[in-house]
């Protein structure tokens, strides 16, 4: 999980997407919100996106905008484009879509969270492209790092106190590779 010197990082927030080369890393902090990952792992290219609902009323098609999931995958398609590759070519994969408030917790299969992870698994499905990996749902945020060099996606999920993600997991659950 050590970055070399070389590298960059940049960070997402909400609304945000970036598409980038081998050395870059992109990290985000996710609560109910979530990020897609697309990377070519012949030519080392890539991108995350970081969303915060799952759609817009009244679409306005000339501005996309990073804060609705069809919305910011599309940003993303367009870097694909852009690159000069073919979306069957990356490896996709999602994170995100945690409860964030407590009174909830276990109590609703409704909440923004929930509502934006479906999005991401629909937008994925209707696309035709593959997950590779996803981490989703639970109590609390993450922070996700995406390597863009290994294509590899670091997740700590952070529950709130009292709560717990699974069932199984401390509060502070210790950093997992996806």
């Amino acid at each position: 999980m050590r970055k070399p010197p070389h590298v960059i990082e940049i960070f997402l927030n909400p609304g945000e997407y970036y598409f980038g080369e081998r050395d870059t890393r992109i990290r985000t902090i996710l609560g109910s919100c979530v990020s897609i990952t697309l990377w070519h792992p012949r030519l080392l290219i890539g991108g995350m996106c970081h969303y915060m609902l799952p759609n817009r009323q009244g679409r306005d098609l000339a501005n996309a905008d990073g804060k609705y999931a069809d919305e910011a995958l599309g940003l993303l398609f367009e870097e694909t484009r852009r690159s000069g590759t073919v979306l069957e070519d990356y490896q996709v994969k999602l994170f995100g879509g945690g409860n964030m408030f407590e009174r909830q917790i276990g109590a609703s299969n409704s909440h923004i969270g929930i509502r934006n992870a479906e999005a991401g698994r629909e937008l994925v499905k209707h696309h035709g492209l593959r997950l590779a990996a996803q981490d989703l749902g639970g109590a609390g945020h993450r922070t996700v790092l995406f390597d863009i060099w290994s294509g590899h996606v670091w997740v700590r999920q952070m529950t709130p106190q009292g709560a717990t993600r699974c069932g199984d997991h401390e509060p502070e659950a210790p950093c997992r590779h996806a």
